[in-house]
């Protein structure tokens, strides 16, 4: 594999991959400041896959953005980032560069209009090489591209890497993305809604991608989801986010088996059951706050079929430990504030 930067991070696999303590993310607006992302902490260790849960407007895409320096102009940006205990907020540019398409690399939510239009699809996964290898030749940048396009189940990549993004299909655009991204090695993966408007039959098959190429490179990965039956048999650790912010984190089996917060219940019903006879698709009622009128006490508690009246005026504490905690009043875990 090609050695694609000598960036000083820590090596010992004791330190967390990737550690966000009070993220925060604003954006001011007619004098206000409206917070997308509210005190995000989470952990991502080596070798691990992290799903991140929630409905659009959540925070989560955002969040991930903001950890990687790739927020908008106008986004203001606050809290702790560390990627192998290097502290990633306040970065200067050019070594956050260096940083992004080595040690981590990200697949965003649209693969067509993430690929150039007029390159072919070998050049651009070579482009993504030579940024990040200077001495590498254009003959064996492309010759890894479609080792790379093999690695990610392209059939016949001799002649495809030659081909334009319109000539591919949507998965096959997915893969591409993929291939990019894992170009250089990396140590962390994040992945933007990788399955959106894609069939369930290539969804599977983007996740058997991932999976293999998380087992086969040791990877930390990042799943970004709103759909929490896209994780069942990939994820080792769930985040649930709503209104900005971590209600609820627990492993894969835990959030299935006895989920807390009664959103991750609502997120659960809402996966369609074939054995389970209903006359409609079970839907959590009302919308998600604006990030101007979020309402006071619990933010879920407007939508909650549970609410009681010390949720519409207290914020509740995190319940829980470290293995799984919730942001409820009455999550039913031991322990109080798990911070």
């Amino acid at each position: 594999m090609i050695a694609a930067t000598n960036m000083t991070v820590a090596t010992d696999a004791t330190v967390p991959l990737l550690e966000v303590r009070d993220l925060r993310v604003s954006f001011a607006r007619e004098g206000a400041s409206l917070e997308a992302v509210r005190g995000l902490n989470l952990m991502v260790n080596h070798g691990e896959v992290l799903g991140i849960v929630g409905e659009s407007g959540s925070g989560k895409s955002i969040g991930m953005l903001a950890a990687l320096g790739l927020q908008p102009e106008t986004a203001r940006v606050q809290g702790s980032v560390k990627f192998k205990g290097r502290e990633l907020v306040g970065l200067p540019r050019r070594q956050m560069r260096d940083l992004r398409g080595s040690r981590i690399a990200m697949i965003f939510q649209d693969p067509l209009s993430s690929l150039n239009p007029v390159m072919t699809v070998g050049a651009q996964i070579a482009e993504a090489l030579r940024l990040h290898n200077a001495g590498l030749t254009t003959k064996a940048a492309l010759e890894r591209s479609e080792e790379l396009m093999s690695l990610v189940a392209i059939p016949q990549p001799d002649r495809r890497l030659r081909q334009y993004p319109h000539e591919f299909s949507g998965g096959m655009r997915q893969r591409v993305m993929i291939a990019m991204a894992v170009a250089n090695d990396p140590d962390l993966l994040i992945a933007d809604e990788p399955t959106t408007a894609l069939d369930v039959t290539v969804q599977a098959q983007i996740m058997e991608v991932l999976a293999g190429l998380q087992a086969r490179l040791n990877l930390g990965i990042i799943l970004i989801t709103h759909d929490l039956g896209v994780l069942a048999g990939h994820a080792d650790r769930v985040a649930v986010m709503y209104a900005g912010e971590i209600v609820e984190q627990a492993g894969i089996d835990d959030i299935f088996a006895r989920p807390s917060h009664p959103y991750t219940r609502g997120l659960i019903e809402s996966i369609p059951d074939m054995a389970v006879e209903r006359e409609r698709l079970f839907s959590i009622e009302g919308t998600p706050p604006s990030l101007g009128g979020l309402p006071g006490g619990c933010p879920f508690h407007p939508r909650c079929p549970q609410v009681q009246p010390i949720c519409r005026t207290a914020v509740p504490l995190v319940h829980g430990d470290a293995a799984h905690n919730a942001a409820c009043h009455f999550a039913d875990l031991p322990g109080g504030d798990a911070a």
